[in-house]
């Protein structure tokens, strides 16, 4: 018989021990129904009622009342610094203009590795380092609305390729170009 979660405890609210540990990565604390492996080999049918973004320490309540505690997963990353403040700043626009998914720090910001984006940063000046950390990237302005499922979709190619129509406003008399993402 499959054990199944159909409920989720924020970190902040989970007073009791968890019986169970489940590591995912970034990706895969996105989640809606899947069945999913545990740390200790069993499984469990995941099938909550709408897309969510699980964080580090958040549990799935098992339909026995047991708790999953949700690990992050170490992740290959870039870490992304910059000389200050402002140019820092100005990265991370550059990275939003191409609809990354970033970890937003005060002194860094956290990409999954682009050679082509990396390559870009740094002749922006910035400072590109690969590091294996957690990733807890921003949730996405619409994320409430959509959940993970926006459909974008990076080439390696083209510093910003991707066939979707935005959910974001433009104004009427300018349409988004891609052209001039750079």
């Amino acid at each position: 018989m499959t054990r199944k979660a159909t409920q989720i405890i924020k970190a902040a609210e989970v007073s009791t021990a968890a019986a169970f540990k489940l590591t995912l990565d970034a990706q895969d604390r996105h989640i809606r129904r899947k069945r999913v492996q545990l740390n200790d080999g069993s499984s469990v049918m995941v099938d909550l009622e709408k897309p969510v973004q699980l964080s580090d320490g958040d549990c799935l309540v098992l339909d026995t009342g047991q708790l999953v505690e949700i690990q992050a997963a170490h992740e290959d990353l870039l870490e992304i610094t910059a000389a200050s403040p402002r140019a820092l700043v100005a990265l991370a626009w550059h990275i939003g203009n191409r609809h990354l998914e970033a970890q937003i720090e005060e002194k860094r910001i956290l990409i999954r590795p682009d050679h082509v984006i990396a390559h870009m940063l740094e002749h922006q000046g910035a400072v590109v380092r690969e590091v294996r950390e957690t990733f807890a990237p921003e949730n996405g302005a619409y994320h409430h609305e959509i959940g993970y499922e926006h459909g974008y979709s990076l080439t390696e190619t083209s510093g910003h390729g991707h066939s979707h129509s935005h959910l974001h406003g433009h104004a009427p008399d300018r349409p988004h170009d891609d052209s001039d993402d750079d």
